[in-house]
């Protein structure tokens, strides 16, 4: 095990990563920016280093200054959180070269799955059904001619990353013209690279996704279906575990599909593959996210695993528990991301000073992952997420039950948020079937929703 991590990262993923450290026996290095230098994270580590100003560019992007403070301080192992360096083939790299572990998978493994034509490709040759699409474009007249071939209405999509960016639903030729050139610089601005590619839309779809995870003896775990369809502008809002509409047989051959990608891709440590799956049960590859998932507790919660632990121990060396392993869920889980935005205002992100913090009562199976605390400044320099409220009971309507008792007990003050959206999410009578499809919050649920909010 190593003795001293460095957690190159920020929020409620840098507390638990420094409280999983802990646990396992190990000092953890925080890295923090100038504005997060009071920040809970930091607080908790055994050691801190500032690597920067407020901005994520010159801060928690600097893979030099990060380096230097895992040099500095004797860290032996780096694990990047999501999001930020989580998915650079160049950090992962550097880590490599410098003689430091990067926890998860190597720099060529997340280069090959991080291209989305390269992973196209690579499961194709696996025998894994991909949604039909086109190669990479990098222009407007290529993208037109695939669609076209593709026939509308078509995804717009970066070739080079994920996360929502550069994603836009394209139903015309006419709105493919218009979306393209803000679609592609959201691509270069988030990704560093223009290449777009196309995808036919699936009508009706669901977003689901199987955690996995690989050790060096080649072993793989498999978990439970996550359902991500609860979405807004392609941006996950709540997730679910398991999917309530999955039959055994629709999670066996998820697992095996997703089996199948992490062995033929020499994958070792977390990742998810995500999944659309049509009304009838027809499953297509949409893409592989080479890092742990920000809804990654409500796998654990239906396992009672600890993914973050079991990452560290992987990159250690050590080998998976029980070896190849489908797990198979226990109850239900749910997860409601806590945003500072203002969804009456498109969800605009929010800034100010917290001035009263009351988190949910607890009892059993309620868990809140957080990196915030009263009195804290919430700028404009992160992402908008403050906390993740998890929920766990033993069937669904016990589980929302208890999502909607914690949501109730939830008070943030000073900071405008998304709980009142959340209510309103876990209240409606598709979403507590588990029926709603990708489009559903966007298409119904947003606009009843601003509907009532103007009464």
């Amino acid at each position: 095990m190593f003795k001293r991590i460095l957690v190159a990262n920020r929020g409620e993923i840098a507390v638990r990563l420094i409280q999983v450290i802990h646990e396992l026996g190990a000092s953890a290095v925080a890295v923090y920016s100038q504005a997060d230098q009071a920040a809970l994270h930091v607080q908790l580590a055994d050691t801190a280093v500032c690597i920067g100003p407020a901005k994520a560019s010159d801060s928690y992007l600097q893979m030099q200054n990060i380096l230097a403070a895992a040099v500095l301080t004797g860290a032996e192992a780096i694990h990047p959180g999501f999001g930020f360096l989580a998915e650079s083939a160049d950090f992962a790299e550097l880590c490599a070269q410098a003689g430091i572990v990067f926890i998860g998978p190597s720099a060529t493994v997340i280069q090959t799955l991080g291209d989305k034509a390269q992973a196209r490709a690579l499961v194709q040759g696996l025998n894994v059904p991909v949604i039909p699409g086109s190669p990479p474009v990098t222009t407007l007249a290529d993208a037109l001619t695939a669609a076209a071939d593709l026939g509308y209405p078509v995804m717009l999509k970066a070739a080079a990353g994920g996360g929502g960016k550069g994603i836009r639903k394209v139903a015309s030729a006419k709105q493919l013209q218009a979306e393209w050139a803000v679609a592609q610089g959201e691509a270069t601005a988030a990704f560093g690279a223009a290449a777009m590619y196309l995808e036919k839309v699936l009508v009706g779809a669901k977003h689901l996704e199987v955690q996995v995870l690989a050790d060096r003896q080649g072993a793989v775990w498999t978990l439970p279906e996550r359902d991500c369809s609860l979405q807004r502008h392609k941006q996950k809002l709540l997730e679910i575990s398991p999917s309530l509409t999955c039959t055994p047989a629709l999670r066996t051959h998820l697992q095996t599909l997703a089996e199948r990608i992490a062995i033929g891709s020499h994958y070792e440590n977390a990742g998810t593959v995500e999944f659309l799956v049509t009304p009838k049960g027809q499953a297509y590859f949409m893409e592989m996210n080479t890092r742990i998932q920000v809804e990654h507790p409500v796998s654990e919660m239906v396992t009672g695993l600890d993914l973050l632990a079991a990452q560290i121990n992987v990159a250690a060396g050590q080998a998976l528990a029980h070896g190849t392993t489908r797990w198979q869920p226990q109850g239900v889980a749910i997860e409601c991301r806590l945003n500072a935005e203002a969804p009456a205002q498109d969800f605009a992100p929010q800034t100010g000073t917290i001035t009263r913090l009351q988190w949910p009562l607890g009892g059993t199976g309620v868990r809140v992952d957080r990196g915030i605390r009263c009195g804290d400044v919430i700028g404009p320099y992160y992402d908008a997420m403050l906390a993740k409220l998890i929920v766990h009971a033993d069937t669904a309507a016990g589980a929302w039950a208890k999502m909607a008792r914690a949501l109730a007990e939830l008070e943030i003050a000073g900071v405008q948020t998304n709980v009142s959206f959340q209510q309103a999410l876990i209240t409606d009578p598709v979403i507590q079937k588990g029926t709603a499809a990708i489009d559903y919050v966007d298409r119904v649920v947003i606009p009843n929703w601003q509907q009532q909010e103007a009464i």
